[in-house]
């Protein structure tokens, strides 16, 4: 059996436009939703962290992290993740025709916190390799999807990305990174 235990020493608190903002950032009627409130309410959901990566038109390489991986269809293969509109890296996403989900393994908090930031070259001393349509792959993942990217969607104040799965790799003796609370995770095997 496992165990969900905290990292509480990597506490990690992202920025948050909307939240951060003096007037919220919301088109909600002034204290009648609670940005910042609902983000916490949102944090009970434990999640795994991926850094989702791909090519941008000039060739260079962006990613970034996410938490809102998701599946959606084993035939066909979809998953789906999401950008916020406001990312710099939005439109090489919207114009690149792959990305890679690279899912985190336990240990790589650095990883998530470099791609979380808004830096020149993430990937600057990072060994890659290169997978379907010139994408990074990270190494030390617990699980890799190089995903043709398929459609978009609106949604909100984020684009939903859905990709189609062309291939796939796991390790299964790496355990994953999760996310909760605001903080880093384990699992922790009995």
């Amino acid at each position: 059996m496992s165990a969900y235990q905290h990292d509480s020493s990597a506490v990690t608190h992202l920025p948050c436009p909307a939240c951060d903002a003096a007037d919220h950032g919301s088109s909600a009627v002034p204290g009648e939703f609670d940005c910042r409130a609902f983000r916490d309410a949102l944090g009970c959901f434990a999640t795994g962290i991926a850094v989702v990566t791909a090519c941008a038109p000039d060739g260079s390489f962006v990613g970034l992290t996410v938490n809102s991986f998701n599946s959606v269809s084993l035939d066909p293969p979809l998953v789906l993740w999401s950008l916020d509109l406001g990312s710099p890296s939005l439109d090489a996403f919207r114009s690149a025709s792959h990305y890679a989900v690279n899912i985190l393994a336990a240990g790589q908090e650095e990883i998530s916190q470099r791609f979380a930031m808004r830096a020149a070259d993430k990937f600057g001393d990072l060994d890659v390799c290169t997978g379907f349509g010139g994408v990074p792959l990270l190494h030390g993942c617990c699980a890799w999807f190089e995903c043709a990217n398929e459609a978009q969607y609106p949604g909100g104040d984020h684009l939903i990305f859905l990709g189609r799965v062309e291939r796939f790799s796991a390790d299964a003796a790496r355990a994953p990174l999760l996310y909760h609370g605001g903080r880093y995770g384990r699992l922790a095997r009995d």
